[in-house]
């Protein structure tokens, strides 16, 4: 597996911003309705998404602390519910300017990296255009680094775990993970897969793909 270390802190970070300013560009085209649009998240729509980016990449000690009061402890609910609150307090233009402001912002929260950041933006990046059919490919080599980090964080997502038996390899070969029946795809295709969405059968090739489609 190739390390998120191939790629430096400063890498990372750059790699972010740009990520940020091609999401920004993506939100700027979209129409109002769009906004409201259910993504590929849970009980958000796309507008709760682009808050929760926000949130991600100006975070407080205090705003944590009092998102996780309010969550009763529940990390997932503070999460979700300080995203929707943001979101319902705020226009699109609004949440549009606020995410912009912020591209260039190079924080982590304690107990992250910002290869975080990166995979979180690359993979809600994906929550957001999928569901409105909108094409965002993903940089190569950010894309493996987020790639790289969601199979490392297999407490969080379970992808070690739930990809058992199966080897993952993207369409160019430039990474790949496991041993077994061969799941091939996208860079995009593959990070919305290990990290737990949906995954239109036809952007699924190989054995394993036909295996995990019976299974799932």
């Amino acid at each position: 597996m190739p390390p998120t270390s191939s790629m430096t802190t400063e890498e990372i970070w750059r790699a972010v911003a740009v990520e940020r300013a091609s999401l920004a560009e993506l939100l700027r085209d979209l129409p109002d309705g769009a906004w409201e649009h259910a993504s590929l998240c849970a009980d958000w729509a796309v507008r709760d998404v682009v808050a929760h980016l926000i949130l991600s990449a100006r975070p407080t000690v205090g705003a944590i602390l009092l998102g996780l009061l309010r969550a009763c402890g529940d990390l997932h609910r503070m999460i979700r519910d300080t995203a929707i609150r943001h979101a319902a307090r705020r226009t699109n233009e609004q949440l549009l300017a606020e995410f912009s402001a912020g591209i260039e912002l190079r924080v982590a929260a304690l107990g992250t990296t910002p290869a975080d950041r990166l995979m979180d933006v690359l993979v809600h990046g994906q929550d957001i255009a999928v569901p409105l059919g909108v094409a965002h490919p993903l940089p190569d080599a950010a894309g493996r680094a987020a790639l790289d980090r969601v199979w490392e964080l297999d407490d969080q997502f379970g992808a070690r775990a739930g990809f058992a038996g199966y080897r993952l390899v993207t369409d160019d070969d430039a990474w790949q993970v496991g041993a077994g029946a061969t799941i091939r795809g996208t860079a995009e295709a593959l990070l919305l897969l290990v990290s737990g969405r949906a995954v239109e059968p036809g952007r699924l090739t190989g054995a394993g793909a036909e295996s995990w489609r019976a299974r799932s």
